[in-house]
């Protein structure tokens, strides 16, 4: 999905807290990767630098690997928990997002309260959010990121995550609605005027402060002039000027209450 943000850059800066830790520094330098590097048995911390060299050489897919192998080999090794982490941010920056949620919950379930797990949470939403398409196609993944969003937010209120997923959320708000009206204007064009208006208002109702709201308000102006009812098109005449005064779709409005129902 198009962002007024660069959620890859900012996910990028935030990882990099669990990248390198004394404990890593202080390693002795080891060796390149093999190509079947997830068949050979190494010790945690060359295995782990090789990880995150392939990370830094932009490799995610190799990266993603390797960090899954340094929780295969040393599941008891502190460095087991980072590289779940890491598993799932490299697979989010190769683009597999399936298995970077997959990843990230299972750190969750793993480690609920580990200082990490508003990371975790905010990667999980991100993933969902990269997969947002187009408002001509299903939006269960749109919900979704809607809810994993909200979770950031909800558990980490005043997290720099939690930041980032509320201008997201207004974004994914904004992209639901614009389904709404899509449904909405199909039915429109088809005469269906009651099923239209109630799509309409759903976006009056629950996205009001999306860039969809005046056009909702409009199009419930030509619904209810359809059905017979000016009164109804009368109030939303009324919030559309109250609230959008100089929009196109209030001069719209207004003529065509006065071509219409004037006396209304």
């Amino acid at each position: 999905m198009t962002d007024r943000t660069n959620p890859r850059a900012a996910v990028r800066l935030l990882a990099a807290a669990l990248v390198m830790t004394p404990m890593l520094a202080a390693c002795a330098g080891g060796g390149g990767v093999k190509k079947d590097t997830r068949y050979v048995a190494r010790d945690v911390s060359t295995l782990y630098r090789a990880a995150q060299d392939r990370l830094d050489r932009g490799q995610y897919k190799l990266a993603a690997a390797l960090f899954d192998e340094v929780e295969r080999q040393h599941p008891y090794s502190p460095w087991a928990r980072r590289a779940q982490l890491m598993s799932a941010f490299s697979y989010y920056m190769d683009r597999e997002y399936t298995p970077a949620i997959a990843a990230a919950q299972r750190f969750l379930a793993i480690h609920p309260g580990n200082k990490d797990a508003p990371y975790a949470y905010y990667l999980i939403g991100l993933s969902y959010y990269e997969q947002i398409s187009d408002v001509t196609r299903d939006q269960k993944i749109t919900l979704q990121a809607q809810a994993a969003l909200g979770e950031v937010i909800r558990r980490y209120p005043d997290t720099r995550y939690a930041a980032d997923a509320r201008l997201k959320m207004d974004l994914v708000r904004d992209h639901l609605a614009g389904k709404e009206m899509e449904i909405g204007r199909f039915y429109e064009r088809s005469s269906n005027w009651l099923a239209a208006s109630i799509r309409f208002r759903e976006v009056t109702d629950k996205y009001q402060t999306t860039s969809h709201a005046p056009e909702a308000l409009y199009r419930l102006v030509e619904c209810y002039l359809a059905l017979g009812v000016p009164s109804e098109a009368k109030k939303s005449a009324a919030v559309l000027g109250a609230n959008y005064p100089g929009s196109k779709w209030y001069k719209r409005a207004y003529e065509l209450m006065q071509k219409h129902a004037p006396a209304a």
